[in-house]
């Protein structure tokens, strides 16, 4: 018989997550709030429901902290381990915890594109029984899981990699004004940053995107910008100074001030 995981959060990037988990031979049983995300969801083969009783791993994936801290009031998990994916800051962290008991947090690094592939990374920290519960669960959708610790590790890294992602995107499009103002042509110069030593994971992926000046969104500049604020208010929490994060959360506030809020956050690479 097939272990039982419960879904909830059923958007861009938790539906190719709960989708993987089916394909990896898990019953999937999930809800959202969307019509729509319900009726993508079914077609890849998860049963839609608001009852998740039998769950043995309960799932979540939510787009804000509010939207995280509304779900867990009174959540009944009925002793499924509830193991949480959303980006969303240490002392909201903290909230679900007083709220739901021992978690684990599980955030999620990587694109929608590779939550299709079944290749994100998990960073993961609460009761490590916790994780070792969880793990071959974690492993249908991802292609590493690292535990960190027993707190809110997981939600520091997250929140660290984030930072190094929105930053990696204004510095590529400061090098491409540089450089086009030197003569190079825009294709030119993405072909020399993606063969070159910066050629990260992501400046690969984001080259021909770039190429084509193509800014549909495998994350939203209004997503990032949330996440910078998460950043930035972390770090004043924990009293580290982050100048860089405060610079991409003002130039993500203009992206978002002049209504495009709705591109791919690589899109500050290519300029006003």
């Amino acid at each position: 018989m097939a272990t039982i995981v419960g879904w909830l959060g059923l958007g861009t990037i938790g539906l190719p997550m709960a989708a993987r988990l089916v394909r990896a031979g898990y019953e999937v049983r999930g809800y959202d709030i969307d019509a729509r995300r319900r009726s993508a969801a079914a077609a890849r083969g998860i049963a839609i429901t608001e009852k998740l009783e039998g769950a043995e791993l309960l799932f979540t994936s939510m787009p804000t902290e509010q939207a995280l801290l509304d779900l867990v009031k009174g959540l009944k998990h009925d002793g499924a381990l509830l193991v949480e994916t959303s980006t969303i800051g240490p002392e909201v962290s903290k909230k679900v915890a007083q709220a739901v008991g021992p978690y684990l947090r599980a955030p999620i690094s990587g694109s929608t594109a590779l939550a299709e592939a079944g290749t994100l990374t998990v960073f993961a920290s609460g009761p490590r029984a916790a994780f070792d519960r969880a793990q071959p669960a974690l492993a249908g959708f991802s292609r590493a899981q690292i535990w960190l610790g027993e707190g809110e590790e997981a939600r520091y890294a997250k929140l660290a990699v984030n930072l190094m992602v929105a930053v990696s995107a204004r510095m590529m499009g400061e090098a491409l004004a540089l450089a086009t103002r030197g003569g190079i042509g825009w294709e030119a110069m993405l072909d020399v940053i993606g063969e070159s030593v910066v050629a990260s994971p992501l400046v690969k992926y984001k080259v021909d995107p770039l190429k084509r000046r193509d800014f549909s969104p495998a994350a939203t500049n209004a997503l990032v910008k949330k996440d910078v604020d998460l950043i930035v208010a972390a770090a004043q929490a924990a009293g580290v100074a982050v100048p860089l994060a405060q610079h991409m959360q003002s130039i993500y506030s203009d992206m978002l001030a002049a209504g495009r809020g709705g591109e791919d956050f690589f899109s500050v690479a290519a300029g006003p």
